[in-house]
Protein backbone atom coordinates (compact mmCIF):
# COMPACT_ATOMS: atom_id res chain seq x y z
CA UNK A 1 0.00 0.00 0.00
CA UNK A 2 1.38 3.40 -0.97
CA UNK A 3 0.42 6.91 0.14
CA UNK A 4 -2.06 7.42 -2.69
CA UNK A 5 -4.03 4.33 -1.78
CA UNK A 6 -3.94 5.26 1.91
CA UNK A 7 -5.27 8.75 1.12
CA UNK A 8 -8.05 7.23 -1.01
CA UNK A 9 -8.93 4.85 1.82
CA UNK A 10 -9.18 7.73 4.29
CA UNK A 11 -11.31 9.77 1.87
CA UNK A 12 -13.65 6.84 1.22
CA UNK A 13 -13.82 5.89 4.88
CA UNK A 14 -14.63 9.38 6.15
CA UNK A 15 -16.91 10.28 3.28
CA UNK A 16 -18.58 6.87 3.27
CA UNK A 17 -19.38 7.08 6.99
CA UNK A 18 -20.89 10.54 6.57
CA UNK A 19 -22.90 9.44 3.54
CA UNK A 20 -24.14 6.31 5.28
CA UNK A 21 -25.24 8.31 8.32
CA UNK A 22 -26.98 10.91 6.15
CA UNK A 23 -28.79 8.41 3.97
CA UNK A 24 -30.03 6.21 6.81
CA UNK A 25 -31.21 8.95 9.17
CA UNK A 26 -33.29 12.02 8.92
CA UNK A 27 -35.60 13.69 6.45
CA UNK A 28 -35.40 13.68 2.64
CA UNK A 29 -33.31 16.87 2.66
CA UNK A 30 -30.52 15.15 4.56
CA UNK A 31 -30.68 12.17 2.23
CA UNK A 32 -30.31 14.32 -0.88
CA UNK A 33 -27.41 16.18 0.72
CA UNK A 34 -25.79 12.82 1.50
CA UNK A 35 -26.24 11.76 -2.13
CA UNK A 36 -24.42 14.91 -3.21
CA UNK A 37 -21.68 14.23 -0.66
CA UNK A 38 -21.21 10.72 -2.06
CA UNK A 39 -20.07 12.19 -5.36
CA UNK A 40 -17.77 14.61 -3.55
CA UNK A 41 -16.11 11.78 -1.62
CA UNK A 42 -15.89 9.08 -4.26
CA UNK A 43 -14.57 11.23 -7.13
CA UNK A 44 -11.35 12.38 -5.37
CA UNK A 45 -10.87 8.84 -4.08
CA UNK A 46 -11.03 7.52 -7.67
CA UNK A 47 -8.43 10.08 -8.71
CA UNK A 48 -6.14 9.03 -5.86
CA UNK A 49 -6.65 5.35 -6.66
CA UNK A 50 -5.79 5.98 -10.31
CA UNK A 51 -2.40 7.31 -9.24
CA UNK A 52 -1.91 4.65 -6.58
CA UNK A 53 -2.59 1.72 -8.89
CA UNK A 54 -1.29 3.35 -12.07
CA UNK A 55 -4.66 3.01 -13.81
CA UNK A 56 -5.49 6.09 -15.89
CA UNK A 57 -8.92 4.64 -16.69
CA UNK A 58 -10.03 5.54 -13.15
CA UNK A 59 -9.66 9.21 -14.10
CA UNK A 60 -12.23 8.70 -16.85
CA UNK A 61 -14.62 7.19 -14.32
CA UNK A 62 -14.02 10.15 -11.98
CA UNK A 63 -14.74 12.51 -14.88
CA UNK A 64 -18.04 10.78 -15.56
CA UNK A 65 -18.96 10.85 -11.88
CA UNK A 66 -18.01 14.53 -11.53
CA UNK A 67 -20.31 15.31 -14.44
CA UNK A 68 -23.29 13.11 -13.58
CA UNK A 69 -23.27 13.27 -9.76
CA UNK A 70 -24.36 16.91 -9.42
CA UNK A 71 -26.88 16.44 -12.25
CA UNK A 72 -28.48 13.64 -10.22
CA UNK A 73 -28.62 15.90 -7.19
CA UNK A 74 -30.31 18.62 -9.25
CA UNK A 75 -32.88 16.09 -10.48
CA UNK A 76 -33.63 15.03 -6.90
CA UNK A 77 -33.82 18.68 -5.81
CA UNK A 78 -36.36 19.36 -8.54
CA UNK A 79 -38.45 16.26 -7.85
CA UNK A 80 -38.42 16.79 -4.08
CA UNK A 81 -38.67 20.59 -4.16
CA UNK A 82 -41.79 20.69 -1.97
CA UNK A 83 -40.24 18.50 0.73
CA UNK A 84 -36.92 20.33 0.59
CA UNK A 85 -38.46 23.81 0.82
CA UNK A 86 -40.29 22.87 4.03
CA UNK A 87 -37.15 21.62 5.75
CA UNK A 88 -34.70 24.30 4.64
CA UNK A 89 -31.86 22.04 3.53
CA UNK A 90 -28.41 23.52 3.85
CA UNK A 91 -25.00 21.90 3.92
CA UNK A 92 -22.48 24.64 3.22
CA UNK A 93 -19.97 23.28 5.73
CA UNK A 94 -20.01 19.87 4.05
CA UNK A 95 -19.92 21.45 0.61
CA UNK A 96 -16.79 23.49 1.28
CA UNK A 97 -15.11 20.61 3.10
CA UNK A 98 -15.76 18.32 0.14
CA UNK A 99 -14.61 21.03 -2.28
CA UNK A 100 -11.40 21.38 -0.26
CA UNK A 101 -10.84 17.62 -0.38
CA UNK A 102 -11.37 17.58 -4.13
CA UNK A 103 -9.08 20.56 -4.66
CA UNK A 104 -6.35 19.08 -2.46
CA UNK A 105 -6.50 15.76 -4.31
CA UNK A 106 -6.40 17.42 -7.72
CA UNK A 107 -3.49 19.71 -6.79
CA UNK A 108 -1.48 16.81 -5.32
CA UNK A 109 -2.11 14.69 -8.40
CA UNK A 110 -1.23 17.55 -10.77
CA UNK A 111 2.10 17.89 -9.00
CA UNK A 112 2.65 14.14 -9.27
CA UNK A 113 1.80 13.77 -12.96
CA UNK A 114 3.50 16.94 -14.16
CA UNK A 115 2.52 19.07 -17.14
CA UNK A 116 0.75 17.38 -19.99
CA UNK A 117 -2.50 15.87 -21.09
CA UNK A 118 -3.08 14.04 -17.80
CA UNK A 119 -2.84 17.30 -15.87
CA UNK A 120 -5.41 18.95 -18.12
CA UNK A 121 -7.79 16.06 -17.56
CA UNK A 122 -7.28 16.30 -13.79
CA UNK A 123 -7.97 20.03 -13.84
CA UNK A 124 -11.17 19.48 -15.82
CA UNK A 125 -12.32 16.82 -13.35
CA UNK A 126 -11.54 19.12 -10.43
CA UNK A 127 -13.37 22.07 -11.97
CA UNK A 128 -16.44 19.94 -12.75
CA UNK A 129 -16.44 18.36 -9.31
CA UNK A 130 -16.13 21.56 -7.33
CA UNK A 131 -18.42 23.75 -9.44
CA UNK A 132 -21.03 21.03 -9.85
CA UNK A 133 -21.26 20.32 -6.15
CA UNK A 134 -21.39 24.02 -5.23
CA UNK A 135 -24.22 24.55 -7.73
CA UNK A 136 -26.07 21.45 -6.51
CA UNK A 137 -25.70 22.50 -2.86
CA UNK A 138 -26.98 25.96 -3.69
CA UNK A 139 -29.98 24.42 -5.44
CA UNK A 140 -30.69 22.35 -2.34
CA UNK A 141 -30.55 25.48 -0.18
CA UNK A 142 -33.30 27.14 -2.21
CA UNK A 143 -31.70 28.38 -5.38
CA UNK A 144 -29.80 31.47 -6.35
CA UNK A 145 -30.73 35.00 -5.37
CA UNK A 146 -32.72 36.73 -8.08
CA UNK A 147 -33.57 33.53 -9.95
CA UNK A 148 -37.12 32.28 -9.76
CA UNK A 149 -38.28 28.77 -10.55
CA UNK A 150 -41.09 28.32 -13.01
Amino acid sequence: MNGWILAATVALGGGGAAVLWGVTTGPPARRVIAQNLATSAVCPALLLLSQGYGRPAYVDLALLLALLGPVGTLVFARLLSDDLSEEGASAWGLTWTAAGLGAAAVVALCVAVGPGRAMVKLLVVGALLISGNVIASRALAGGFRGVRGG
